[in-house]
């Protein structure tokens, strides 16, 4: 994946940095596949406000993905590789033997016209699904499950992947793209690679109104609002604003909000870096 860098002929492309789309192969999606995406605007079923600073963007259709890799014994074409403005992976259109079509996370290094398949017994090459048991240690995956059957959760992004540390027993040791080193369950399935577009992370969008076509309104600090609005308000001058914390008073930057009797706990071996 590369980046376009624009030359500074305006203000909004002095430092605009965005991807090249050198490997979208199609223009249009697959219509079958697509559904109406409603923009909220923050709000929650009876109108109130619930999330600030989100509103406006331009309209967009949601794609179905298949997260679950679920068509066992059947190999499917990769016809595709697009877009997808709901999130900052790539997507692969394929076509499966017997001809329906399925959207998928585009892992690094997937073809046009490549073959894949899922299931059990099924080779541990890149963009093939199946379960952690029978996945070599030391492998690059993506796409995971945390229950079997739940469809994929973690590893989603552009560029993330996670590392299949060990196994013991029942369970498979991954590492984390956050750097959590945590159990799942072998018979969980994941997708051998990485996941495509990993240079999304360079990019820049060099004005606000890039923002605004995402949905996302000006956001403006604690410390400058009144001590009614926000803890950290108030203040003569330019006051630092005290400790960090939100809107509501919850501290940030080191303050652990995961519960401590989390039934999942048990499962981590160690916690992500801060």
């Amino acid at each position: 994946m590369a980046v376009k860098k624009y030359k500074p002929t305006t203000p909004g492309q002095r430092n605009k940095v965005i991807s090249a789309f050198t490997e979208i192969t199609a223009k249009k999606p697959h219509k079958s596949l697509l559904e109406p995406l409603h923009g909220t605007g923050g709000r929650n079923n009876t109108g109130q406000l619930t999330m600030r600073y989100i509103g406006g963007g331009h309209k967009k259709m949601y794609r179905v993905i298949d997260f679950l890799r679920d068509k066992d014994n059947c190999t499917a074409t990769v016809r595709t590789i697009e877009y997808d403005p709901n999130r900052t992976a790539r997507i692969a259109l394929v076509q499966y033997e017997d001809g329906e079509y399925r959207y998928i996370i585009a892992p690094e290094g997937l073809k046009v016209g490549q073959v894949i398949a899922s299931g059990s017994g099924v080779a541990p090459e890149v963009g093939n699904a199946l379960p952690l048991s029978e996945i070599p240690v030391g492998t690059l995956v993506h796409n995971i499950e945390l229950r079997p059957g739940q469809g994929a959760t973690m590893a989603r992004s552009a560029g993330a992947f996670a590392q299949l540390a060990a196994r013991e027993g029942n369970h498979a040791i991954l590492r984390l793209p956050s750097g959590e080193t945590r159990m799942v369950l072998v018979n969980c399935r994941a997708t051998v690679g990485t996941v495509s577009n990993g240079d999304h992370n360079l990019e820049s969008y060099g004005k606000a109104g890039r923002s605004r076509h995402l949905g996302r309104r000006p956001h403006n600090r604690g410390v400058v609002m009144n001590p009614h609005d926000h803890p950290m308000g108030g203040g003569e001058g330019r006051a630092s604003g005290g400790h960090p914390r939100s809107r509501k008073g919850l501290p940030a930057k080191g303050y652990k909000t995961r519960n401590p009797k989390a039934s999942s706990n048990k499962f981590i071996i160690e916690r992500r870096k801060k």
